[in-house]
């Protein structure tokens, strides 16, 4: 049993994660700001702390006694951070150096940061690995990127890091995000029998949520096997748009329409993650039509009549609805 702290932990990966560190036996702190509700379960091995990360001194207070300390918390993705780009450098990056030094300075051992594959940019070899060169193209990535470097430079013998670069995850959690390109593409399929392809050659690597998950677990289960400072990609499949709207269309039926149209948008990802298979034995094992068939599950049950307008499924939607400063 480890004594777990996350940020962020109540969010679209981390509510997903906590329920399965519980599950898995594991003491968990959750420390998150609650803006999209609290979905977690009730637990008596679960502490909820309700706070914003740019409060150092209650996170100081709060993480003492733990070994583990998973950071996930951030302003995501690119729409949400340049909604408000004061608040998106204030919480992705004017506080991380100061979370991980009271982190370093407590108890944790082991700091494990959730970074994003977008700090490569826009890459054209066909294999992108963790030595590559980052040509991050927003503030979003770019901030990602620097977070690295601030973790990095604090390492040392008795504070272990982990970097993960994650691939786009999809999926089913019980904080939903329909903000996400599996997940955008299956809420048009099923409610308006049609997709929009934007281009459509692009590439985006993708992940499953519970694939995501496990290599979270994977890296508190190999603690003392870990090469410490090691980064880590972490994805499964490099499809394009196009790719992914077949997927989505056969999950559903023949009756989804496919309206492709023009993109000014061009920019394609792909990563490669064998180096995390190499050194931990890490192999997804779900592929975008479980995460499609996951989805839909729950609109079936529930027959939902607002996933495009709630501002609950979408980040940069309850942002505005908040005003969040």
């Amino acid at each position: 049993m480890t004594k777990i702290f996350i940020t962020g932990g109540a969010g679209y990966v981390g509510s997903v994660l906590t329920e399965e560190l519980l599950e898995l036996g594991h003491e968990v702190t959750v420390y998150d700001y609650l803006l999209y509700g609290n979905n977690l379960p009730t637990n008596n091995k679960l502490k909820l702390i309700k706070g914003d990360i740019r409060d150092i001194k209650k996170i100081t207070n709060s993480i003492k006694g733990h070994e583990v300390f998973i950071h996930l918390a951030c302003i995501s993705n690119d729409p949400s951070f340049e909604l408000n780009p004061i608040l998106g450098k204030e919480i992705n990056f004017d506080c991380f150096e100061p979370i991980v030094k009271a982190a370093k300075d407590s108890s944790i051992n082991h700091f494990i940061y959730a970074s994003s594959s977008s700090v490569y940019g826009i890459k054209e070899e066909l294999n992108v690995i963790e030595s590559m060169e980052l040509s991050p193209l927003t503030d979003y990535s770019r901030f990602k990127a620097d977070c690295e470097k601030i973790l990095l430079n604090n390492t040392d013998n008795d504070f272990i890091t982990t970097i993960l670069r994650p691939a786009t995850v999809c999926g089913f959690s019980s904080r939903l995000r329909l903000d996400l390109v599996v997940n955008i593409l299956t809420n048009h399929a099923f409610y308006n029998q049609a997709i929009n392809v934007y281009g459509g050659n692009q590439l985006r690597p993708n992940i499953h949520i519970k694939d995501m998950v496990d290599s979270y677990v994977l890296l508190i289960n190999n603690i003392s096997n870990l090469k410490n400072g090691e980064i880590y990609n972490v994805g499964n499949q490099n499809y394009t748009v196009n790719d992914i709207a077949n997927i989505v269309k056969n999950e559903i039926g023949s009756n989804v329409r496919l309206n492709h149209q023009n993109s000014d948008d061009n920019r394609s990802y792909h990563i490669c993650s064998k180096k995390i298979e190499s050194d931990l034995g890490y192999i997804p094992k779900r592929g975008i039509e479980l995460a499609v068939n996951d989805i839909i599950g729950y609109f079936r049950k529930y027959e939902l009549t607002d996933t495009f307008t709630n501002p609950i499924y979408h980040n940069i939607k309850r942002m505005r609805e908040l005003n969040m400063k």
